[in-house]
């Protein structure tokens, strides 16, 4: 392969004899001559490669990656397709340019909008020329017959194609860096540590109450329509809101939680039983209805039941404003101990609140 060797060489006609050496030669010597027409072809693979200097990459990567082209040219060389240098430069010229694309982005952009960020650039700088002006995005995409959001989203892709470092300073006689201008502080940090508490305070407050803030500042309901739905005046919505705001603002200044100021009280559910003529028995409940009492509710009312053995129990709801599932599942199972000793048995005194939730269990029948 010493035809090989030499500053001026012309290329194809070392490829031919190339070809038709390999052609007789056995596996050994097969790759002794392709190691010597790679090496003598090697010129030419740093001649392009330099063509592609100056653009942020350095010359000795885009050597390497011009001698795989040149490699892979060899390798797929055949000398009945032509010419063996325009063989190598369109090919060398293709891995140096796909080089640029797959790994000199700073971030990863699919290639289709790759390519069309180059011809939305070309046709920019070509309409430039014609209208002696910038072109619009409705004329680069007509020229390019794409519509409008392609070259909108091509144009910033190409933003991703190089990046600044957020160290950089933004002058030799600053020591600024372009990360200290940038971004501000977020307002809402310093609410994160007042949120979690106020969260954790909320789970101390009485169902009802809870309840009402709920409806007061997420559903922006009126203090009316509060009152209305728990079948109370709205000068005692105002009251307990005004209680659990003033709970709440001291626990959130103080290390130490204070007590609920309703705890003392509302010390849970009390029941006032009476008789009336006719063997009629009226029981009036007072307070909130819950897990933490319905129990103890369901046990007074069955015993209400047995004892004097009544005809008709009345239970006056009118001083419950509040009934849990818990609560609701003790009137359930009153009104089957009822119905099993055949006593008859109504719901008074209900608020429009508590009415929604009997008739959605089905007890609507015992309303009076």
């Amino acid at each position: 392969m010493s035809a090989f060797v030499g500053e001026e060489l012309d290329l194809d006609l070392c490829a031919e004899e190339y070809t038709r050496a390999r052609a007789s030669a056995g596996p050994a010597a097969s790759d002794r001559l392709r190691e010597d027409f790679i090496r003598a072809a090697m010129p030419l693979a740093g001649r392009l490669a330099s063509r592609y200097c100056g653009r942020g990459e350095p010359a000795e990567d885009l050597e390497q990656v011009a001698r795989i082209g040149l490699v892979k040219t060899v390798d797929r060389y055949d000398a009945e397709r032509g010419s063996f240098t325009a063989f190598a430069v369109v090919t060398i010229r293709g891995e140096l340019r796909r080089h640029f694309r797959d790994h000199t982005w700073s971030v990863h952009v699919p290639r289709r909008l790759q390519d069309l960020g180059l011809e939305v650039k070309r046709a920019a700088d070509m309409l430039t020329a014609r209208f002696s002006r910038p072109p619009t995005q409705a004329e680069i995409a007509g020229y390019l017959g794409v519509d409008e959001s392609d070259v909108r989203a091509a144009r910033t892709s190409l933003a991703g194609y190089s990046s600044e470092s957020l160290n950089r300073r933004i002058s030799d006689a600053d020591d600024t860096e372009i990360g200290d201008l940038l971004g501000a502080l977020d307002p809402d940090l310093a609410a994160v540590e007042d949120r979690t508490t106020l969260e954790d305070l909320l789970l101390r407050v009485p169902r009802r109450d809870r309840r009402m803030l709920a409806l007061r500042f997420w559903g922006n309901l009126s203090q009316a329509e509060i009152a209305d739905q728990f079948g109370i005046s709205q000068m005692q919505v105002s009251r307990l809101l005004s209680r659990a705001l003033t709970w709440l603002r001291t626990a959130m200044l103080t290390d130490v939680v204070p007590p609920w100021p309703g705890e003392a009280d509302e010390p849970g559910v009390r029941v006032v039983v009476t008789s009336a003529p006719g063997r009629t028995r009226v029981i009036r409940l007072y307070g909130e209805i819950d897990r933490d009492n319905a129990s103890e509710l369901r046990v007074r009312l069955m015993g209400a039941l047995s004892t004097g053995r009544p005809s008709r129990l009345e239970v006056d709801l009118s001083g419950v404003p509040l009934l849990d599932a818990a609560g609701m599942r003790a009137l359930m199972a009153v009104r089957e101990i009822a119905a099993a000793r055949r006593v008859g048995l109504r719901y008074t005194g209900v608020s429009p609140y508590l009415e929604q939730l009997i008739r959605a269990t089905g007890l609507g029948v015992l309303l009076s």
